[in-house]
């Protein structure tokens, strides 16, 4: 085995490695490799940073830009009202019909986009109902995923194989060459959600007692302030019963019944009644503290940590925030939204209260947040951040709307009658929307999410390098020998199998891009059509149900959803398996080998 093969293997193990472990987001790693292919040789500038210039990746940027200017026109909003009236029938139709409208949406607009729009109005319907929110966000999620195959603009991995079937000097796909066995995946997947899928659905409620949620401590008690108290008058950073960071002051109520945020240089003054959290062994250190009295143990309610004007809002930290990796600290929350306050985060991991400011944030992270109506709307406004504790409501323009889906339909037409590319036809729709206003050019730029399109530039390299040094070869006519005996249909099950594995375990454009060019040389070596198995890697890189990673609106739901791993791994391995049998017999009938 050459050298350079050798090389691009371990670079490609790697990579796998990190992406597993998430040590570094998936950009970082995708960015990296392809940096590590152009300082080894195996590939040239050139041809290092192609994936910049793929049609894919333009193509996945324009349709950034067209799916945020139909969520601007608000006429998405109709979907949550519809779904708000069919709660009230059963619990089933609620779930049939949430799965259909978010796979019908999917199809055509950025799934995490619609999960992230239609999220808050499924928690508030959930709430409304007394239904468990854990029975309906998996749902949701798995519906946006089913809808995302059903045609080339559901996900970008769809575009992304498509880019590289292009750069192998194959068709590209077509608009809705993928529809009809998307459509069987999406029945399939809705009935076994509403059968098998909802008896397995955890009937968890949401933490949505404080308590629960913070866990700032075994008790929240109020402590009154007398004269004989040594340090009256001085800050709190400087009060040595809360120096070492246990015990945390919440809430000051002066003398005369007024309540005082505390911030670092609040003042103490005799009379004060503070409210605090402490564990037991705690508690007995302010017991001997002369000048304190435990007034009473408070139960961990709104109202303790509120005063009239202000509430209590949960934020979800989205897939692309650029919040991720930053703490509160490093970030200076307060100054970027105004009189906002954390006092908590829940994290997938577990709740990390206790080390707040220095906790780094990761996608699905869901902070607690203290603040008024009016402060809260710079959250409202964030793409960093979804208010997922209240409905974000959009003034429905009509004339907009019908320009800004005429133009969508226009988009998706003239491509899917082979008048122009996918790629011309997407960034022509993309200027027009930003000419008739249906978006501004500085939303256009927020709109686009630039970790993923670095992320499909640095893993296009892989497959890349896999081509150039022969790598995809070797191992395609290593399959071919092991199970060629076995035929394609065989072949191409392994291959769908494979997929979805990686695709819980690791990106899914990474699967996709490391797959797609062996799927390529393995229908080579069989002497076969590539359609059947490029399709195994497409459908199998989009339907990742295993895990909360395995894609990012699996990830967005972890946390408002309350669910733990094994609940994606006892919804969805059944889930994947069903998948699994489908693909193996339907994809060759829809598409022959």
């Amino acid at each position: 085995m050459p050298l350079e093969t050798i090389l691009v293997f371990g670079i490609i193990g790697l990579a796998v490695i990190l992406f597993f472990t998430e040590k570094f987001s998936i950009d970082t790693v995708a960015i990296g490799v392809m940096v590590l292919f152009m300082l080894f040789g195996i590939l040239d500038i050139k041809e290092g940073l192609a994936g910049f210039s793929n049609s894919a990746t333009i193509t996945v940027a324009a349709m950034f830009v067209i799916s945020q200017a139909i969520f601007k026109t608000g006429i998405l909003d109709q979907f949550s009202n519809y779904l708000g009236s069919q709660a009230e029938k059963s619990e089933t139709k609620l779930i049939l019909t949430l799965m259909l409208s978010t796979g019908l949406l999917s199809a055509i607009i950025n799934d995490t986009a619609v999960v992230a729009l239609l999220m808050p109005a499924v928690i508030q319907i959930s709430q409304k109902n007394n239904i468990p929110a854990s029975r309906l966000l998996m749902p949701l999620s798995f519906g946006s995923l089913m809808g995302g195959i059903c045609t080339l603009l559901g996900t970008s991995t769809n575009i992304l194989v498509s880019g590289i079937a292009e750069q192998s000097g194959l068709n590209p796909f077509g608009v809705f060459e993928m529809s009809k066995m998307g459509l069987v995946f999406l029945f399939a997947g809705i009935l076994y959600m509403i059968t098998l899928g909802k008896w397995l659905l955890p009937k968890r409620e949401a933490k949505t007692g404080f308590s629960d949620t913070l866990d700032l401590g075994t008790y929240v008690i109020e402590i009154t302030v007398s004269e004989e108290f040594e340090q009256l008058q001085e800050p709190i950073f400087k009060q040595k019963l809360f120096a070492d960071g246990s015990i945390k002051a919440l809430q000051i109520l002066r003398e005369d019944g007024r309540r005082t945020r505390v911030y670092p240089n609040t003042a103490i003054l005799s009379g004060d009644t503070l409210r605090i959290t402490c564990t037991q062994e705690q508690l007995k250190k302010i017991q001997k503290t002369k000048g304190i009295e435990i007034k009473a143990e408070l139960d961990w309610s709104e109202e303790t940590l509120t005063n009239e004007e202000e509430k209590i809002f949960e934020a979800l930290v989205t897939p692309n925030s650029s919040l991720i990796n930053k703490s509160i600290k490093t970030i200076k929350f307060r100054q970027i939204f105004d009189n906002v306050l954390v006092i908590g985060i829940r994290h997938r991991s577990g709740i990390l209260e206790n080390v707040l400011s220095k906790t780094s944030l990761t996608p699905g992270d869901v902070l607690l947040l203290r603040a008024s109506e009016e402060a809260i709307q710079s959250i409202n406004s964030s793409e960093d951040l979804l208010l997922i504790s209240s409905k974000k409501v959009t003034v429905l323009n009509k004339t907009q709307s019908v320009l800004t889906l005429a133009t969508m339909s226009l988009v998706i037409g003239l491509a899917a009658l082979g008048v122009f590319p996918i790629t011309l036809t997407a960034v022509a729709g993309a200027v027009l929307m930003v000419a008739m206003k249906s978006i501004s050019p500085e939303d256009a730029y927020k709109a686009i999410d630039w970790k993923v399109i670095f992320m499909l530039a640095g893993v296009l390299s892989m497959g890349a390098a896999l081509e150039k040094t022969g790598g995809s070869e070797l191992i395609g006519s290593s399959v071919v020998t092991f199970l060629g005996d076995l035929g394609p249909r065989v072949v191409l099950s392994g291959i769908f199998a494979l997929t979805f594995v990686l695709t819980n375990i690791m990106s899914n454009n990474a699967a996709a891009a490391l797959l797609a060019p062996i799927a390529i040389s393995i229908a080579g070596g069989l002497d076969v059509d590539t359609r059947p198995f490029l399709m195994a890697v497409t459908f199998g890189a989009s339907l990742s149900f295993m895990t909360p990673m395995g894609y990012q609106t699996n990830t967005m739901i972890y946390n408002p959803g309350n669910y733990r791993f094994a609940d994606y791994l006892k919804v969805g391995t059944p889930l994947n398996l069903l998948f699994w049998i489908l693909a193996t017999i339907c994809i060759p009938i829809f598409f022959p080998f």
